[in-house]
Parts: C-alpha cells; sequence; structure tokens
C-alpha cells in the first residue's frame, strides 16, 4: 500500500473514531453558558452577542433542518454539527502530523520511496497524535455542545493544512489557488470565531520557507529596514499630535510615553534583526528572512483583523453617515456605495498588477477579494436583524450599528501596551469621535443621529506603565482586591486605600503568575498530565480546586499536599483525571526531536503553539476573578502541541530500536505509544465528556419559567439563568408569554428599547423614558443629590423617575468638574402604590395576605446607572398589571428593603406588597428558627410552589444513574434542591407535615445519591450549607430515613473535609480557615441535633435524666 492510500483510509477511520466518539458523548439537549443564546439563535437565524457568528447560525440552521426542523431536536442537531466540525478536525490534525512525520523520514527521496515500515511509523504518529487530541479535556468539552468553538476549531485545522498541501504542491502549476481557497476559508470562519487568524503567522512562515530561494534577501532586508524606521518615525509623530490634541482637549500635562515606545520599538525591530544575522553567519539569510516574515506575519494578522474585518465596515458606514445625512439618500446607500468603489478600486489594481506581470500582488488581491466574499456571511447579521427578531443583540440593523458590533464596543475596552495600574485614580476625560445611530430627527425623517462621543479616562503618567497585566480599576468581579491579593498588597480597613501602587515587578509577576501559569498553563497540564477535579480554581493558593497533577503521589503530594486525604467525593469526581504526564513527556520528546531533524518544520509548529496559547495570554490580559474556567480558549494550543505527541512516537521507536529488532521495536512503539496515550487519555476522560443523558439547563430554564404566573416578567442576572430561559422559549415554545430581561444588558439603549415591542406571545413593557431621554450615553448614570425635599418621607416612583430623573431642567441636574451636566435623583425613600383590588383580582396575593397599601423601599446607592433606572421604571410602569419575578433574591441592585418583598414562587422570587409572616404553632420550627434563622428566611408561596413542586419541576435526568454533573451543574441542582427545602420547611410551619415529607422525599428520589451527593466540597461550602437546610426541612418533618441519609452523607464529608484541611501546611490550611470552621459548626450543631432526636424518641421516664445529661454536655462544649 502506498502512503496516499494509506493516509487516507486511515486518517478516515481516526475521524470516524473521533465522530463516533463525540456523537455518543453529546448532550442531550441544550448546555449552559452560550449554548442556548446559540441553539436559540440557529433555530430562527436570529442574532447573538458580539461580535456575532452569523456563518455558525446558517450552519446550525442547516443541520436543524437535516434533523426534521422538531424543536426537541434542534439543540442536538446543533450539539452533533459541533461533533463532526470537531471529528474532521481530527481528521486535518491527522493529516498535518503525517505530513511533517513525511517530512522528516522523507528526506530528500521521493514519496514513493517510503517503504512499507516507514508509512506505517507515519500513520502511528498520525494516530496517536491525533487521538490524543480527539481524547483531550478542553477541546472534547466543546466538542459535544452548542458553542462555536467546535467550527472555529474544523476550520483551524483545515486552513493550516491547506497551506501544507500548498507547500507540497507549491512547484506545480495553478499552486495558489490553495492560498486564495484558505482566505476563502478564513472570511467564513471570522463568522463563526476569531481564534481562525492566529493560524496566519505560521502560514507565513511556511510561505517562506518554501519559497525562500526566489527571494532576494538582501533586497527585502533593505526595505525592511526602511519601512520600519520610516514607519517609526512617522508612527513617532502621529503619536506625538494625538498625545498633544489628548493633553490640549483635557488640560493635562503632554504624556509623550507611547510616542517613544513606538520610535523607540521600530529601532529595537531593525537591532533585532542584525542579532539574528550575527546568531549564525552561515545562516544568517534564513534566520533573518525567518524574523522579517514573522514581523511581517503579525503585520498582516493586524491588517486583516483591524483593516478587513473592522476599518471596512467603519469606513463603509461613514460614508453611509455621509450618504443619509448630507445627500438625504436611503440607509445602506453609502455602504453599499463604499464596497462598490472597492471593487472597482481592485478590478483596476487587478489590471495593472496583471500588466507588470506582478504576481505576488495580483495573488494578495485575489487573497483578499475571497475574505471579503467569506467576510460578507455578516449581511445576513443585518438583514435578519431588519425583521427584529426576539434575539437581536445590538439591533444590527444598519452599517454604523455592525460597526459596533464588530467592535464589540458595548464590552468597552483595556489596555495592551500601555495603561493604567488599578490602584489608579483618573485625572481628566477624553472625548472622541462622535457616536452615530439610526434614529428619527425632529422632522421624523430617518437619519444617523448622533449619540455622544467616544469616552475615556485620562490617567497620570505615574499611573500608567508599559505592558500593563494589573490594569483594571473596576470593582464588579472584587478584580482590585484579587490583584492586591495576589501581589500581597495591603488595604487599609478605614480608609479602603491599598498600602502601594503595584510596579513593574509586580506586573511581571502577575502576568507569569496568574496569566501565564494559572490561566494557560494549567489549562494546558489538564489536558497532557492530569485534572484534579471539576472545581473552579481561583489561585495559585487554592490548592484544593482545580489543579494540574500527574497522578504520581510524591509530585503530587509535593505540589498540593497530601491527596489521599482528599474528601471521598473529589477522590471520586468524574473531573478528576490522572495521565501520569505520559502525553506531556511524549510531547516534550516529539518537540526536540522536530527541531533536531527539520527544524523549519519545528519552527512552524511552535509558531502555532505560540499564537494560540502565549499570544492569547498576552492578548486577553484576563484581571483575575473570571466567572469560569477559560481553557476552552486555548484549545489551539493543545492542538499543536498533539503534532508534537505524533512526533514522539519516532523518537521512541529510535530508543527501542538500539536495545532490539527493528520489527520488535516498531511493535512496542506501537503498544506503548497507544496504550500510555490516547487509550490512557481516552478511559480516564469519558466518564465526565458523556453528557447523552444530561439536560439541566433546559429542565433548570422550564423551572423556573413554569414558577411564573401567566404574562410575567422576568428578571435575569447572568448567562446561566438567561440563555437557557431563551432556549427554553425560543426553541421548545416553552411559556412565551413571558418576557425575560437580563439586567446585564438594561444598560444599553437598544436593549431597552426592545421591549417596547411585543415578542412572542409577551406584550410591550413602559419603560417611563422616551427612546430619546436613553439614546446614548444619555442617563448612563443618575446621581443622588439630595434638594429640599424632607428625607424621612417617601415619594412616588413612577412620579420621581418621569418627572424629576426624567428632566433636562437645569435644577435637577447636577454640573460636573469637566463641565458637563449629569442628570439627578434627589431622594432615597420611595414607594409604589398598590390597588389593593387589583393585586387580589389578578393573584399577586393571597387572599390571606396582610397587604399593604404600597410597596416602600430605600435606593441605597449613591449612582443609578442605566440598568437601575430601568429596573425601577419597568417596576413603577407596570403599576401591578403583570406578575413580576426575578430569579435571584439577593442580586437585584435595589437595595435589601426592596427585597424583603420578594416570595418565592417556586425557582422564581415573585414581587409582591406583602409584609411575610414566620410566626408558627410548630415549637420545633419556632426552635430552629431562633438558631438557624439566616437559612430559614424565605417567604414562601406555599400552595403555589407545592403544586410547582410536585407536579412540573424536571431535574435534568438527576434521577438516572451515572449522568454526571460538572461543577456548574451542580450549583444549578443545588438551586432546585434548595426550592425543595424552603418548600419543606414552610409546609412544617404551617402544620402539614405529610405534604413536607412527600416534598422533600420527591426531591430526593429525583436526585440520586451517586450522580449529587448530600454532602460535597464547594466553593464556600455552598453545596453543605444547602444540603444542611435540607436536613432541617427533613427533621422539620419527621422524616428519620431521610434524617440518617442526609446525615450520613454531610457529617461523612465534613469530617473529611476537616482532616483534608488539618493535613496540609500551615500556610494552604490557612486559605481554608473559613472552610474548616465551618465544617465544624455545622458537625456541632448536626450531633446537637441527632441528640435532641434522641431524646424525643426515649422512653417518658428517661427522658428527663438524657435531657439533663444533654444540657451538661452543652456546657461543657
Amino acid at each position: 500500500m502506498n502512503f496516499k492510500k494509506a493516509n487516507n483510509i486511515v486518517g478516515w477511520v481516526v475521524c470516524l473514531i473521533a465522530c463516533t466518539t463525540y456523537i455518543l458523548t453529546a448532550e442531550l439537549s441544550g448546555s449552559y453558558w452560550d449554548c442556548g443564546e446559540f441553539v436559540s439563535s440557529c433555530f430562527k437565524v436570529q442574532i447573538p452577542h458580539p461580535p456575532g457568528a452569523p456563518f455558525f447560525v446558517l450552519i446550525g440552521r442547516f443541520f436543524i433542518i437535516l434533523f426534521g426542523n422538531n424543536p426537541l431536536e434542534a439543540a442536538k442537531a446543533v450539539n452533533v454539527m459541533s461533533a463532526l466540525s470537531s471529528g474532521f478536525a481530527i481528521l486535518f490534525l491527522f493529516w498535518t502530523i503525517t505530513h511533517f512525520a513525511r517530512r522528516i523520514v522523507q528526506g530528500a527521496r521521493k514519496i514513493e520511496d517510503l517503504n512499507k515500515n516507514e508509512i506505517f511509523m507515519i500513520m502511528l504518529a498520525g494516530t496517536v497524535g491525533a487521538l490524543a487530541f480527539t481524547f483531550s479535556d478542553s477541546y472534547w468539552y466543546s466538542a459535544v455542545e452548542g458553542e462555536v468553538y467546535a467550527l472555529s476549531a474544523f476550520f483551524t485545522a483545515l486552513v493550516f493544512w491547506a497551506m501544507l498541501k500548498w507547500e507540497h504542491k507549491a512547484d506545480e502549476p495553478g499552486a495558489d489557488k490553495w492560498i486564495v481557497f484558505i482566505c476563502f476559508m478564513m472570511g467564513l470562519a471570522v463568522g463563526v470565531h476569531l481564534l481562525n487568524l492566529l493560524t496566519i503567522p505560521a502560514m507565513v512562515l511556511i510561505f517562506f520557507f518554501r519559497k525562500r530561494h526566489l527571494f532576494n534577501y538582501k533586497l527585502i532586508k533593505k526595505y525592511f529596514v526602511r519601512i520600519v524606521l520610516i514607519g517609526g518615525v512617522l508612527g513617532f509623530i502621529v503619536a506625538l499630535i494625538q498625545a498633544n490634541s489628548v493633553a490640549s482637549q483635557a488640560g493635562v500635562s503632554m504624556d509623550a510615553t507611547v510616542a517613544m515606545a513606538v520610535l523607540f520599538g521600530s529601532f529595537i525591530a531593525v537591532g533585532i534583526l542584525y542579532l539574528v544575522e550575527r546568531g549564525n553567519k552561515e545562516k544568517r539569510e534564513l534566520y533573518g528572512g525567518t524574523y522579517i516574515f514573522f514581523i511581517l506575519s503579525i503585520v498582516i494578522l493586524g491588517f486583516v483583523q483591524i483593516g478587513v474585518i473592522q476599518e471596512s465596515i467603519q469606513q463603509a458606514g461613514n460614508m453611509d453617515i455621509f450618504f443619509v445625512n448630507t445627500l438625504n439618500m436611503p440607509l445602506f446607500s453609502g455602504f453599499i456605495t463604499f464596497f462598490v468603489l472597492v471593487a472597482i478600486l481592485m478590478w483596476f489594481a487587478f489590471r495593472y498588477a496583471k500588466k507588470k506581470n506582478w504576481h505576488y500582488i495580483r495573488l494578495g488581491l485575489w487573497c483578499l477579494t475571497f475574505m471579503f466574499i467569506g467576510f460578507s456571511s455578516y449581511l445576513t447579521t443585518m438583514i435578519r436583524s431588519t425583521a427584529n427578531p426576539s434575539i437581536d443583540m445590538f439591533n444590527v440593523d444598519n452599517p454604523m450599528s455592525l460597526v459596533g458590533y464588530l467592535n464589540r464596543s458595548q464590552y468597552g475596552s483595556f489596555p495592551l501596551l500601555y495603561g493604567q495600574k488599578f490602584t489608579a485614580n483618573p485625572i481628566a476625560a477624553y472625548y472622541g469621535e462622535e457616536n452615530y445611530q439610526k434614529g428619527v430627527n425632529s422632522k421624523g425623517e430617518t437619519k444617523y443621529i448622533p449619540t455622544g462621543k467616544t469616552f475615556s479616562y485620562i490617567y497620570s503618567p505615574d499611573d500608567e506603565m508599559i505592558f500593563p497585566r494589573v490594569w483594571n480599576t473596576g470593582t464588579d468581579r472584587n478584580q482590585t482586591d484579587f490583584y492586591a491579593s495576589w501581589l500581597g498588597i495591603g488595604k487599609d480597613p478605614q480608609t479602603g486605600q491599598y498600602e502601594r501602587a503595584p510596579n513593574f515587578v509586580d506586573n511581571i509577576k502577575f502576568f507569569l503568575g496568574y496569566q501565564v501559569y494559572y490561566m494557560y498553563l494549567r489549562y494546558f497540564l489538564w489536558n497532557y498530565s492530569g485534572r484534579q477535579n471539576d472545581l473552579q480554581g481561583n489561585s495559585v493558593t487554592d490548592v484544593r480546586d482545580g489543579n494540574w497533577i500527574t497522578g504520581i503521589p510524591f509530585i503530587d503530594n509535593l505540589m498540593l499536599g497530601d491527596q489521599s486525604m482528599m474528601p471521598h467525593e473529589l477522590q471520586i469526581n468524574k473531573g478528576h483525571n490522572v495521565m501520569f504526564a505520559l502525553p506531556l513527556i511524549l510531547g516534550l520528546i516529539g518537540m526536540f526531536y522536530h527541531f533536531k531533524k527539520k527544524g523549519d518544520d519545528g519552527l512552524i509548529a511552535f509558531l502555532l503553539f505560540f499564537m494560540t496559547g502565549f499570544a492569547i495570554v498576552m492578548y486577553l490580559n484576563q484581571a483575575g476573578n473570571e466567572p469560569r474556567e477559560r481553557d476552552y480558549a486555548y484549545a489551539g494550543s493543545t492542538y499543536a502541541f498533539a503534532i508534537w505527541i505524533g512526533i514522539g512516537v519516532f523518537q521512541v521507536k529510535y530508543w527501542l530500536q538500539k536495545i532490539t529488532k527493528p520489527r520488535v521495536a516498531t511493535i512496542a512503539t506501537s503498544a506503548i505509544c497507544l496504550l500510555a496515550v490516547p487509550l490512557l487519555m481516552a478511559q480516564q476522560e469519558w466518564n465526565d465528556h458523556d453528557r447523552s443523558k444530561k439536560r439541566l439547563a433546559p429542565d433548570m430554564a422550564i423551572d423556573y419559567l413554569k414558577s411564573c404566573a401567566p404574562n410575567a416578567i422576568l428578571f435575569t442576572f447572568g448567562d446561566n439563568d438567561t440563555y437557557p430561559l431563551w432556549y427554553a422559549q425560543e426553541v421548545e415554545g416553552v411559556r412565551p408569554d413571558i418576557r425575560v430581561i437580563n439586567t446585564s444588558l438594561l444598560g444599553i439603549d437598544w436593549y431597552i428599547n426592545d421591549l417596547r415591542t411585543k415578542v412572542n406571545q409577551s406584550d410591550s413593557i413602559d419603560v417611563i423614558f422616551t427612546k430619546k431621554q436613553i439614546e446614548g450615553d444619555t442617563r448612563n448614570q443618575v446621581m443622588y443629590v439630595p434638594k429640599n425635599y424632607p428625607q424621612s418621607r417617601y415619594y412616588d416612583l413612577y412620579d420621581m423617575l418621569k418627572n424629576y430623573v426624567g428632566s433636562n431642567d437645569p435644577s435637577k441636574m447636577q454640573e460636573l468638574r469637566n463641565g458637563a451636566s449629569i442628570n439627578t435623583f434627589p431622594v432615597r425613600n420611595v414607594y409604589v402604590p398598590v390597588d389593593k383590588a387589583e393585586v387580589l383580582k389578578n393573584g399577586t396575593v393571597n387572599a390571606t395576605d396582610s397587604v399593604q397599601d404600597a410597596l416602600r423601599f430605600t435606593i441605597d446607592k449613591d449612582n443609578l446607572f442605566k440598568n437601575d433606572l430601568a429596573e425601577l421604571a419597568i417596576i413603577a410602569a407596570n403599576k401591578w398589571k403583570r406578575p413580576i419575578y426575578f430569579t435571584m433574591n439577593h442580586q437585584t441592585g435595589l437595595g435589601s428593603s426592596f427585597e424583603s418583598y420578594l416570595r418565592k414562587d417556586g425557582l422564581s422570587y415573585r414581587l409582591v406588597p406583602v409584609a411575610s409572616s414566620d410566626t408558627s404553632s410548630n415549637a420545633q420550627y419556632n426552635e430552629y428558627k431562633a438558631r438557624f434563622g439566616a437559612l430559614m428566611k424565605e417567604n414562601v408561596n406555599t400552595d403555589w410552589m407545592y403544586n410547582k413542586l410536585m407536579n412540573d419541576f424536571v431535574f435534568g435526568n438527576a434521577n438516572i444513574p451515572g449522568v454526571y454533573f460538572d461543577e456548574e451543574n451542580r450549583r444549578h441542582l443545588i438551586t432546585i434542591r434548595e426550592a425543595f427545602a424552603d418548600e419543606g420547611i414552610e409546609l412544617a410551619r404551617v402544620g402539614r407535615i405529610e405534604d413536607a415529607k412527600k416534598v422533600l422525599e420527591k426531591c430526593d428520589h429525583m436526585m440520586l445519591q451517586e450522580n449529587f451527593p448530600y454532602g460535597m466540597p464547594s466553593k464556600y461550602g455552598m453545596h453543605n450549607q444547602t444540603s444542611f437546610k435540607f436536613l432541617i426541612a427533613a427533621y422539620l418533618a419527621k422524616d428519620q430515613p431521610l434524617i440518617d441519609k442526609v446525615t450520613k452523607s454531610l457529617k461523612t464529608d465534613l469530617v473529611q473535609e476537616v482532616n483534608y484541611y488539618n493535613s496540609l501546611p500551615p500556610v494552604d490550611a490557612s486559605n481554608y480557615s473559613y472552610e474548616t470552621q465551618s465544617a465544624q459548626q455545622f458537625l456541632m450543631v448536626m450531633n446537637q441535633m441527632e441528640q435532641e432526636q434522641a431524646v424525643k424518641t426515649l422512653p417518658p421516664n428517661l427522658e428527663k435524666a438524657d435531657s439533663s445529661l444533654h444540657t451538661m454536655d452543652s456546657g461543657k462544649k
């Protein structure tokens, strides 16, 4: 069998293995995080969050139609699309590895000269490397859910393989069509995810190495030096002018740091070239050329990302503004004209290049043309947005909205090369270019309306640094405290000021320790060494959660403490994967072997590895306290490393061949490498990547939605209590009468304006403010400025918002130091009037409730942001006509006095004008309430909730043995368990003991211990705290079997946790002081509860004696 035939057959077999694996383990339905949003977008061809994924949406829609357009199969269809995309990426990885391997083995010979043994070894290398990546943790995770990363990986693998295909055929006529094909695929890939662009540097080096014999190095070097130096000087002048403009406008001294950095950077770039040449005079042209083309590749990458993707749309949008506002032409006229002019310009360029016989110019123009064609999938975004679909993120129905959509403007920006320290305070503000969005002018004409200028803070040069890594001054996730804790910078508890500002050493320490090691290398080692468990880690000081391991006790215990002392539930955690670092070792062997045998190919693989790993680390500039693990972003890096895992096979055979016969060495190499890497990885990773029976995300969404009364408004707070709800409504058609409102998006004008229209079966919502009053940056922030109003009184919320906050009367505004004026609110105490007859009629309150005449609460913020204003406006304008719910009772942002009016109706909390009551004739309830009040404070709608829990709730198949729920899933199962505990406690309070028992046993039956134990370590002990609450409910329901079951599980885990924390070195143990004290306290209380229960079950003549003994024991404690 010749090489080509073997390569195709084995490649397709490996592809079949990968596709089968992923399809068998694909999630049964929708998943958490962005999956619900993407599946919903695919189902109805809607608009997901910026910067969008139009090509992903189109392909997803195709697969949904392929599966019969069945709403109940839509998520599975998109999941299968991801599975097949990932499987075919493995095919291209296999062919990539065999390409590199063949070049090592073949040398100067022809392919036809390869013998059977050589072909076998090449196929073995491809198989080992490709299957190692197939079963890697991060890649497998993305391969079985409806997210963009699987399809993005397919395009990444495709274009890199296609470049190698060009390399193989470069001397044949028409070979350059492969490069044009690559650019078309990259254009399409932009409509999935931008990660694909990171292959450009490696592909440029492939081009250079293959064609360098045709290049005049001296000429290239001369122009490189000239362009860099001239560019540096011009860049210096432009940066200096910009710095002066900023300083003049803001009234501060000029900061020329960036300008100087540009100038010196150009000199350094040229200096490095001469250093590279001096490194090896014999290969100076090779080394120098490699360096020059690497710099060129970065320029090309920047040109594509900024020039093609962003700036082309920006300039087309600017032309559209001119055509619409100045020439009075319709929308899109300038946009279309711009690209017509671009097409004409490129046609003339083609003709001129052909006339001059400029081959590479023509090739570049063809590449640019086909990249634009691929990129044109974004036109579907504007087309669909004009139809106002339910999910219409950023309202991209015009070119200027598309500009902001692609630029991700709603997420803000962060510094990369120069910026502030986290301790910095702004000294001024800079206002840049005017922003425009589609609107209606005073004449009623559709125009582009100015909405305010771009805004950025200016900091003192002393508070800024080059390459800022500790930059985030925000507090929404306690980023500043995270930096300070990591760097050991103290904080004055009185003033809240940090003891010192971070210096550059601190900056690099955070970069290397957190961003590089903890947020990249830790993930990388999960894939090829081993993973401790599925708990999310937060810091290198967290030795319990989410670390990388080897599975070798000596090494792991040295790094993380005695792993044998880990609580049992973490030892058997399905996310605990042990690979003894064998894939890592084989990959490192392969890397050194690759550089030794074929240095240029090794450099190409390394550049791919670097750009999809370390380069992403530098670009993301993560600030800490991330809401989830981010390993999926670096799957390209593990992809590149898999090439070396495959190459490592040759070194293993070389070593074995020294001690045994070639045939035996080949067999032994095959057995060792296959068993030690892909088979071991598959065995370890399968159980925590098998999602084939799980459907918790949609079931949880159904529970939230079915908790609500008809025509409700439901406020949500994050991705995982929003996107699954969108999926349930948009795809499965569950409760389309409910309007889901994400408070994170409420601070954006387009989202508020979307509420004014009917969506599905949900009527429009009054938001008090007009479109003009919330346009752009208007009322982004409203300041509390007390005026001549008695502050102890309560004022009508609707009136305050409409007539005071909504007014531009200068007397109702506050002038800032920069001369701008800001809207204000004059009082904190507000009320919403209550029509008692109306709220009783529409079911807001029950007949037995003590209804108040007004909902009174205090705004405890000095500044209300636009999302706060919108939330208050919706509540005030609703006037109790529609039920209002929240998915959480502690994140409304409106203060604790407001939260006291929330009543639990299932999983959702309903806003009710009712004074809660927790009085009870149940003596045990009253006793527990006095002792555990913080756990028993929920206001519960008893009858409504009982019906929902017993008849409507679904549990994501937690009652099926062997279904795996990772940490994020367990957090949501905890929420369901807590709802049952709350209802059980409430039923016991009102004396319905048997009903309480039924509720608790229903929950216990639907959540198997093997899938979701009562006792288990978690962040801040929240898992065990909820289970303890469930235990309280079991005691109140007098359900002894359930009491015993929960107690046994809880106590076992708590004892093991205490023993584990006490086994750690003092430095590590101190990080778990809260968990240790909490566990000890729970154990003490549970022992007391058991003793009290034993006393109650004793015969009457022994009860008094035992009671006195118990009192004495308690006194000793």
